[in-house]
C-alpha cells in the first residue's frame, strides 16, 4: 500500500523530510494532500524548502486557492455579521473561519468551506428570521429532515445564500442533542473572545475541545488529517495547561485526550506525558485517518464503513437510530 498519507503527516510535521523525494513520491503525497484538503497547508509548510520546479508551481497554485477561500470565508462572516447585528446576540465563528479571523496558525493555508457560527439557543428563531430576510434559503426543504434538525441536532438545517452560493451552519451547541456528551454551550458563549469587528471566537481551550469533539465524538473521521492538524496548531499556540479540566467541564475529556495522543503520534505535538502513548483503539483511529492512497483515493473500505456506522451510533440511541435509518431508507 502507498505510504502517501504517512509522508504527508511527516512532512507537515518536519518539512525538510521531503528533500530527496523522487517524482513518484512527490506525486503521491500531493495527491493525498488534495484528497485531505491539506494542499494549502502543505504549501505553507514547504515555504523555504528547496522544491522541484513542478512542485513549487503546485504550491503556488495551492496558496492562491487558499487565499481565495480565506477572502471568501471572511467576507461571508462579514455578511452574516451585518445580517445579525441588529439582534444584539453573540455570534461566535467556528472552525476554519475562526482560525482565519483570529490570525491563528491553524488558519495558514487552510481549506475553508461553509461558514459555521454558534449563537444562543434562545436566539435561534430571531437568527433564522434575520438570515432568511438577508437572502439565505433552506438547503433541505424536506419536512422530515427539517423536523429532525430542529428536534435533535446541534444546528439549524443548513442554509445557502441565494446569490453568493455560500452555506452557513447555525449552531446552538457543538454536538447533537442525542449524543452522549453534553457540552456546556452557555459556558462556551460566555467565555468567547470578541474580535475587532464584533464577531467572536471560542476561547483557546474551547477551540481545542470543539475540534476534538467534531473529530472524535461526532463524525466518521472524514477530513481527519486536516482536523487533527488544526488541533496540533491550536495546542502549539495555547498549550495544554488546564485543558483536561476544561474538557471535563464539557464531558469531552476522552475525546480531547485521544486528540492529544493522535496529534502527538502523527505530528509530534507537544502534549503531557500521559497523552504520548497510543492505545489499541487509538491505532484503529490512526488507521482510518491514514486511509488514502497515492492517487488520493479512499482505501480500507471496511475500516471506513466501521467508522461510518460508529458515527451514527454516537449520534443517537439504537432504537432511535433504527427508526431514523428506516425512515430515510423508505424516503
Amino acid at each position: 500500500m502507498s505510504r502517501a498519507a504517512d509522508d504527508l503527516t511527516e512532512v507537515l510535521a518536519v518539512p525538510g523530510r521531503a528533500v530527496g523525494f523522487d517524482d513518484a513520491r512527490w506525486t503521491a503525497m500531493l495527491c493525498a494532500a488534495l484528497a485531505e484538503r491539506l494542499a494549502g497547508t502543505l504549501a505553507e509548510r514547504l515555504a523555504g524548502v528547496a522544491l522541484p520546479d513542478t512542485v513549487a508551481t503546485w504550491c503556488d497554485n495551492a496558496l492562491v486557492q487558499a487565499a481565495q477561500e480565506r477572502r471568501s470565508a471572511l467576507w461571508e462572516a462579514e455578511m452574516a455579521r451585518r445580517a445579525l447585528a441588529a439582534l444584539g446576540v453573540p455570534v461566535v465563528l467556528l472552525k476554519g473561519t475562526a482560525y482565519a479571523a483570529g490570525g491563528l496558525s491553524a488558519g495558514l493555508g487552510r481549506s475553508i468551506g461553509d461558514l459555521d457560527i454558534l449563537v444562543p439557543r434562545d436566539a435561534l428563531d430571531a437568527v433564522e428570521a434575520a438570515l432568511l430576510a438577508a437572502g439565505w434559503e433552506w438547503v433541505k426543504p424536506d419536512p422530515y429532515d427539517d423536523a429532525y434538525y430542529r428536534r435533535w441536532m446541534h444546528e439549524l438545517p443548513p442554509l445557502i445564500h441565494t446569490s453568493r452560493d455560500r452555506m452557513i451552519d447555525v449552531h446552538h451547541t457543538i454536538l447533537p442533542l442525542t449524543a452522549r456528551p453534553t457540552p456546556d454551550a452557555a459556558l462556551m458563549l460566555a467565555d468567547s473572545i470578541v474580535l475587532p469587528d464584533g464577531l467572536r471566537m471560542l476561547c483557546a481551550h474551547d477551540r481545542i475541545v470543539h475540534a476534538a469533539a467534531h473529530l472524535f465524538a461526532d463524525g466518521d473521521l472524514a477530513g481527519g488529517l486536516r482536523n487533527l492538524w488544526d488541533i496540533h496548531c491550536l495546542i502549539g499556540e495555547s498549550g495544554t495547561d488546564g485543558l483536561a479540566a476544561r474538557a471535563a467541564m464539557h464531558g469531552l475529556e476522552p475525546a480531547v485526550a485521544r486528540a492529544g495522543r493522535l496529534a502527538h503520534a502523527l505530528y509530534g505535538t507537544v502534549v503531557p506525558e500521559g497523552w504520548q502513548r497510543l492505545t489499541v483503539v487509538d491505532r484503529l483511529f490512526r488507521r482510518r485517518m491514514l486511509a488514502v492512497d497515492g492517487w488520493g483515493r479512499d482505501v480500507r473500505r471496511g475500516t471506513r464503513l466501521a467508522f461510518y456506522v460508529r458515527s451514527h451510533w454516537l449520534r443517537m440511541p439504537p432504537a432511535m437510530l433504527a427508526r431514523h435509518l428506516w425512515t430515510k431508507w423508505r424516503r
